[in-house]
């Protein structure tokens, strides 16, 4: 063979072999490259799920292993002094929709729509939004009760069967829920008040003691495995709710809103208030405001009648003050009830400024000049007192402060100290004006003197209760000596006179003895900026019996239109009313004879206007109406007001209401009607 032929075949040979190895590394290289590019993009994607989304990636392992179960112990219950349920927690249900498990939201919704009785396109447009949000529960139907849950459960019933205890229809489930229930509807409704959706106290007790009443909320943390099997379960719970007893009967409780209601109705009042204390306790037995609302009705409620006027209202008390002005002149042993003073002519005047009873009724005792409510009487009085010790009284009679009920948005009143006092203030706060108070705080003004001169906080709370054991009683209301025993009693002895002869005939009552001091102000119109002759402040408050006083009662009416309109006539039989019915009903002895008649006597009045600008309309010239002081000194009076704000059932104690109508078995039976006095017909 030629020596070129096989050189060049010696360097084919070579050049294969150098080719084959140059593409098996090309290939290895390739490999390589590969598998250095997926190593390095699962690095990379290791560091960025480690590093970049290590809270998410921990959450989402958290919400698939552990399992968060939140649910809230019923609100605490609020009884009555006597055991009855005046509000209660109960159970509901409520149907919501998981969007996200709906396939079919039109479907869905129109079967929604036909079984809870709303629009079929108002269910879908909640759907879609929730669907397009991501979000999983949507309401569709909150507190319903067991039939109607059980009724829509029935109309929602389709082939896809799901598991027990939830609607018949892929996406839709139940809730258990609870919600605020008033078996007596407006009865004490400002006393009790009411809570919002979430369980959160508004008003009245259900606001003050909030804190107490809060159901627990139940939080269980549930270890699951990978087949969602529950092996591990972590329980935390707050503190147990509390319940609380109030100090208001619901028997006496309903007998003073029925006569006050009727009372404001026939008289064409803008607003009523009463209130009964045991001055011996302090504790309130009933407190009441016409108009008032329903708290199972929360569409129903509105400024006008949710306001607590007891202890939030401030107005000038008008003749009822002078309970004060003559309450310190015993004290200071500068009158007797037998001692004698001269009105006059009828006439005073006090810093340029007049002061007119209805005519001179001469020389007369002090129990006789308060009984006819003399103010030229009561201003001479005051004037003896003299602004320090005047002002030394209002103090320990509790006005400029709030009473410590415990209610939310109490107002303290008004008063002024003396440094800030006109030259004809004394005068005109001797008789009721230029001073503001509550309707609680003069009742608990004259419960001090019903009391034997010993003031004892009002309260309205009598005990707290857990799980039906009492756990506090410690709501022991402060206790102050404020005028001597012979004051206390002198004082009454001229109540007692006021209701047998003088302007407050109409609260005598049938077998029992009784005293007080009527009041009728004129109020100060804000948009005239002027004494109006035609809106007044009447009031009565009173005690029974006289000598040895069993409650304190009083009665204010807000501008009464129809029939007299002076405290004597509007107010009074209000007292008369209650407490004949009361009384009784607390085991009172009587003292006093049945089917009592008063001789029918003209009513005297207590004043007349004393700006002779300012007269009385003709058919209330025999009413018993107040003088009013210059106006100016007034105004700050009327505009400062205190604007401060505004469980399971127990078996052996309570039964679940099964309608929100009154209870025709809470309802106290009526009793016989006494025979009226000639004088209140």
């Amino acid at each position: 063979m030629h020596p070129f032929g096989n050189n060049m075949a010696k360097r084919k040979v070579k050049s294969k072999a150098r080719s084959s190895r140059q593409v098996a590394f090309t290939r290895f290289m390739f490999v390589v490259a590969v598998f250095v590019l997926w190593i390095g993009g699962i690095s990379v994607r290791l560091v960025h799920l480690q590093v970049n989304q290590h809270e998410w990636l921990a959450k989402k392992a958290s919400d698939q292993r552990q399992n968060l179960v939140r649910s809230r112990l019923p609100r605490g219950t609020i009884y009555d002094r006597n055991g009855r349920a005046l509000a209660m927690s109960v159970k509901v249900n409520t149907l919501y929709a998981n969007p996200m498990e709906i396939d079919d939201l039109a479907s869905a919704a129109k079967a929604v729509g036909k079984a809870v009785g709303v629009k079929e396109n108002d269910v879908l447009r909640q759907l879609r939004a929730a669907k397009e949000d991501g979000r999983k529960y949507v309401p569709l139907a909150k507190g319903l009760d067991t039939l109607a849950a059980e009724r829509i459960n029935l109309a929602l019933e389709t082939p896809n069967l799901k598991k027990a205890g939830t609607p018949k229809f892929a996406g839709l489930y139940w809730r258990d829920e609870q919600k605020r229930s008033y078996p007596h509807q407006s009865l004490a409704a400002h006393i009790v008040g009411f809570s919002n959706a979430d369980g959160v106290g508004q008003a009245g007790i259900e606001q003050s003691q909030n804190e107490l009443l809060y159901g627990a909320v139940i939080r269980k943390e549930q270890e699951r495995d990978r087949l969602g099997r529950v092996y591990d379960e972590t329980v935390f719970e707050q503190e147990e709710p509390s319940d609380v007893v109030l100090t208001i009967s619901t028997s006496m409780q309903y007998k003073v809103e029925e006569a006050l209601q009727k009372a404001v109705v026939a008289s064409g009042a803008k607003s009523g208030m009463a209130v009964v204390i045991d001055q011996k306790t302090g504790e309130i037995l009933a407190m009441a405001n016409y108009p008032t609302f329903d708290p199972n009705s929360l569409k129903g409620i509105s400024k006008d009648n949710l306001t607590d006027r007891v202890i939030q209202s401030v107005y000038s008390p008008g003749s009822v003050f002078k309970l004060v002005t003559y309450g310190s002149a015993l004290e200071k042993k500068l009158i007797t009830p037998e001692g004698m003073i001269d009105a006059g002519n009828g006439t005073i005047e006090v810093a340029k400024h007049k002061f007119r009873d209805s005519h001179g009724i001469g020389s007369v005792t002090y129990a006789k000049a308060l009984a006819h409510s003399s103010n030229v009487c009561a201003i001479k009085t005051g004037m003896r007192v003299g602004k320090d010790d005047f002002y030394s009284m209002l103090q320990k009679l509790g006005f400029g402060r709030r009473t410590g009920v415990e209610l939310p948005a109490e107002s303290p009143g008004i008063v002024r100290s003396p440094a800030k006092w006109n030259g004809d203030s004394l005068a005109s706060m001797s008789i009721g004006y230029e001073i503001g108070v509550s309707a609680l705080q003069m009742v608990s003004a004259f419960a001090t003197i019903a009391n034997d001169g010993v003031k004892i906080q009002p309260h309205i709370i009598k005990e707290i209760q857990k799980s039906g054991a009492v756990v506090n009683t410690g709501y022991q209301p402060d206790t102050t000596r404020v005028v001597s025993v012979e004051t206390a009693r002198d004082l009454r002895k001229m109540l007692r006179e006021v209701v047998l002869s003088g302007t407050g005939r109409r609260a005598q009552l049938d077998g029992y003895s009784s005293a007080g001091k009527t009041g009728t102000a004129w109020k100060f119109d804000e948009v005239t900026k002027k004494v109006s002759s035609s809106k007044y402040i009447s009031s009565f408050i009173g005690m029974a019996p006289a000598e040895n006083p069993a409650v304190t009662i009083g009665v204010v009416m807000d501008e009464p239109k129809i029939g007299g309109r002076d405290g004597g006539v509007v107010a009074a039989p209000v007292f008369k009313e209650i407490a004949e019915q009361i009384l009784p009903e607390l085991g009172v002895s009587r003292d006093g004879p049945m089917d009592n008649k008063t001789a029918a006597v003209e009513e005297i009045p207590e004043a007349v206007p004393a700006d002779p600008g300012l007269k009385a309309p003709a058919e209330d010239r025999n009413s018993t109406v107040d003088p009013q002081p210059r106006v100016e000194s007034n105004t700050d009076l009327v505009k400062r007001v205190d604007k401060s704000s505004v469980s399971p059932n127990k078996k052996d104690r309570d039964e679940q209401p099964k309608a929100v109508s009154r209870p025709k078995a809470t309802e106290p039976a009526k009793q016989k009607a006494p025979t009226k006095n000639k004088s209140s017909t």
